[in-house]
């Protein structure tokens, strides 16, 4: 957000801040006058701190994690009030989006509600935007997750005795061509972040077997990666940067007569991966800052999760990612609004990656495997 902005949108805080501080201190003092208010030493005392310059409370808070806030708030009537003030928690929510490393088809924020001017609706008509904020922060999102109980320890391990067959997942998208680390094999030789557990013998016939890997050293899942052409036409692409045309798909026409949108139909020899595949992984370029909406990335994701080659409940994990740490990205929450993911019926997850490290991938797969019903 520009500079400009952040100071129109701190000095709406400021001014939301100091409306209420002002109209609660009236009524405390109209209460305290009447006798309302016995105790005289709890009010002088509560005031004290609550006349705090506004600016000056609102610098404190902005050091203050959510759960920091919402414990502030059951310190007194006044501060309850405070920090659910929704033009403070819309600051909140712009101040920290860019930073959240993943977001989920259950805790995306309304982007829409952020675009509305700070200060065009009343305090009953506002977006809940504490609510949205505590929904989507990842740190919140895990505080929420609900422990293993210790029947589900042991039935994992009793699990994990039984052999069984190891989940498969397609992965594809630009994400997999266009850095200048291939991610592929930063997989296939970081045995210390996900060790390769083997190439399976069963066969796809035009795709090969996958690769398995070992999460956490007790869950073997494979990986059938799908290219979008040949290794030299991909290296050709990279090299002059521009797009390749995918092989995976041949395009028609839109199912709707007004849209304008490409429709994608994939191969027979991708037909064949979907049915069997248990989820998808799908790697997002987040190098690339143009701001497009990825409307024909959308198309071919829905290609391949198509309802007619298996469940719509099929996860759908997208790998936000960019090659090292240090290069600009777009931000998880961003990369899920430009794909429209909220259109599909998947369950699915954005989570940024990088591909030099690996950073991020094992939390991509742990929620995979959890959607499920592996506990991991």
């Amino acid at each position: 957000m520009a500079e400009g902005k952040w100071s129109s949108l701190e000095s709406a805080v400021i001014k939301s801040l100091r409306k209420f501080r002002d109209k609660y201190l009236q009524r405390d003092l109209i209460n305290t006058t009447t006798g309302e208010n016995a105790d005289k030493d709890a009010i002088t005392g509560s005031c004290y701190l609550e006349s705090i310059p506004v600016d000056m409370q609102f610098y404190v808070m902005s050091f203050l994690s959510p759960q920091d806030l919402c414990q502030l708030g059951s310190t007194s009537q006044y501060w309850r009030s405070v920090v659910r003030d929704p033009v403070l928690w819309k600051y909140f929510l712009l101040r920290d989006l860019p930073s959240w490393s993943s977001i989920d088809h259950s805790s995306m924020p309304d982007l829409q509600g952020l675009d509305r001017p700070v200060l065009d609706s009343t305090e009953s008509t506002s977006p809940d935007f504490m609510a949205e904020y505590l929904k989507g922060c990842p740190a919140c999102r895990r505080r929420r997750s609900p422990l293993r109980p210790v029947y589900s320890v042991v039935t994992s391990f009793l699990h994990s005795l039984v052999v069984h067959t190891e989940p498969r997942f397609a992965m594809f998208g630009p994400g997999l061509e266009q850095l200048d680390v291939s991610f592929v094999m930063r997989m296939m030789n970081s045995p210390d972040v996900l060790p390769v557990a083997g190439l399976p013998q069963r066969q796809i016939d035009g795709i090969g077997s996958g690769i398995s890997f070992l999460y956490n050293n007790q869950q073997q899942f494979n990986i059938l990666t799908l290219y979008s052409t040949v290794r030299e036409e991909r290296e050709r692409a990279r090299a002059e940067q521009h797009s390749v045309q995918s092989k995976l798909f041949v395009t028609g026409s839109a199912m709707e007569p007004e849209s304008v949108d490409t429709k994608y139909t994939i191969i027979p020899h991708v037909q064949e991966v979907c049915r069997v595949v248990d989820g998808f992984i799908y790697v997002a370029n987040a190098e690339d800052l143009t701001g497009c909406e990825r409307k024909d990335e959308l198309a071919q994701i829905r290609a391949m999760i198509d309802p007619v080659w298996g469940s719509s409940g099929r996860p759908l994990l997208v790998l936000s990612i960019i090659s090292r740490a240090g290069h600009s990205r777009v931000p998880c929450v961003y990369m899920a609004q430009q794909l429209h993911l909220s259109r599909l019926p998947n369950p699915w997850l954005v989570q940024d990656t990088e591909a030099e490290s690996l950073n991020g991938l094992l939390s991509g797969i742990q929620w995979l495997l959890r959607e499920l019903g592996i506990v991991v």
